[in-house]
């Protein structure tokens, strides 16, 4: 397959993805293979909320409008433009016989992807970016995101039957592969590194988003920022889990606006996890901040349990801006605006680009190495 037919499969995808929204899910004209893959979908996202009480109907189809966004002709085309010169060299994106390729063309290989799953399609980036470069990929999913991603993965099939055979999903041991891209805790990516450190490999571990507050922002900044603390139920490692803000800085705006937040204690799972929290937090007689709905909590770490938000003062932006270069490696976005140093908007974590990495490391980059 070349480069163009890649990238119209996953062209056809999205066109697919946009027919299902949480303002309306209906079938749009013109789209191909609705009458083979609409009503089986609906009933994929049905299963996996079904499945995993974390992944609400609202949620999943929040994460499947921002694929539907991202997989644009255009986005897809501009994301590869980057890597011209790599694909220019490459067998990958060849159309002539094999036979006739350079015999110093990079060749098509086997790359094992480990999924996370903690949020819907978590790991749709590295299925895509194997896919999208040439490669054949083996999938093992996390039990807790198993329904949506092999749905998808027929799909595409369909779309481009250049992909029969390239796409494996497996739940044993993986077979023959290449390459492994595995996503975990701090915890499983020392089992990765045992396992997988012999082959190229990207393993990444725990990290955690955070926001740098001013006291200067807008009540609707404040806003946005809620929706990068609870999306998810902040199950996301581009999730907010930690403030940082000025020594005499007063919550009671950052509550005033997060307050169209509050229905979230409603969900059983975040209630429970609320109130477990809660009560260690008054029995360890920690001094905590709360509105019903989310506690606030002085604390020098990066990662905070559900419904809970970290919090640090700071006595300059200077001084913590040397923190936070100090803590790169746990931090894996920046939330903040009139800054000197790379933020994300309020609001926009949970809407990553097609080239914004997990932990910075280019994923094409990777998969186009000889």
């Amino acid at each position: 397959m070349k480069l163009l037919e890649r990238i119209n499969a996953f062209v056809q995808l999205g066109d697919f993805l946009s027919q299902f929204s949480r303002t309306e899910i209906s079938q749009k004209k013109g789209v191909a293979h609705n009458d083979l893959f609409f009503d089986g979908f609906q009933h994929q996202i049905k299963l996996a909320g079904e499945y995993n009480g974390w992944f609400t109907k609202e949620n999943i189809l929040y994460a499947i409008e921002g694929w539907a966004s991202s997989l644009t002709e255009s986005n897809l085309t501009q994301w590869m433009t980057t890597y011209e010169s790599a694909f220019a060299k490459s067998s990958l994106g060849d159309s002539r016989p094999e036979g006739e390729r350079s015999d110093k063309a990079y060749t098509s290989k086997t790359i094992a992807v480990i999924m996370a799953g903690n949020i819907p399609l978590v790991g749709f980036h590295d299925f895509l970016s194997v896919l999208i470069a040439g490669h054949q990929v083996i999938v093992k999913q996390s039990s807790n995101d198993k329904h949506l991603l092999p749905f998808l993965a027929k799909y595409l099939e369909y779309a481009a039957p250049g992909f029969k055979g390239k796409i494996t999903f497996t739940e044993d041991k993986l077979p023959e592969y290449d390459a492994v891209i595995a996503t975990g805790s701090d915890n499983t990516a020392r089992y990765f590194e045992y396992y997988f450190g012999k082959k190229p490999n990207i393993i990444r571990k725990n990290r955690n988003s955070i926001a740098v507050l001013t006291g200067n922002e807008t009540p609707a900044q404040l806003e946005a920022l809620a929706e990068d603390i609870f999306r998810y139920y902040g199950l996301g490692c581009r999730n907010v889990s930690k403030l940082y803000v000025p020594k005499d800085y007063n919550f009671d705006a950052f509550f005033n606006a997060i307050f169209t937040w509050k229905d979230i204690i409603n969900q059983a799972k975040y209630a429970n996890n609320y109130d477990y929290n809660k009560a260690v937090y008054l029995m360890s007689l920690f001094d905590v901040l709360e509105n019903g709905f989310l506690m606030l909590k002085e604390d020098p770490s990066f990662g905070s349990p559900i419904a809970t938000l970290f919090y640090e003062r700071y006595e300059s932006l200077e001084t913590l801006y040397k923190t936070l270069e100090d803590h790169k490696d746990n931090i894996q976005c920046i939330v903040g605006e009139t800054l000197d140093i790379d933020t994300i908007a309020f609001g926009q974590t949970q809407k990553p680009q097609l080239h914004d990495y997990a932990d910075g490391v280019d994923t094409i980059a990777f998969l186009l190495k000889k």
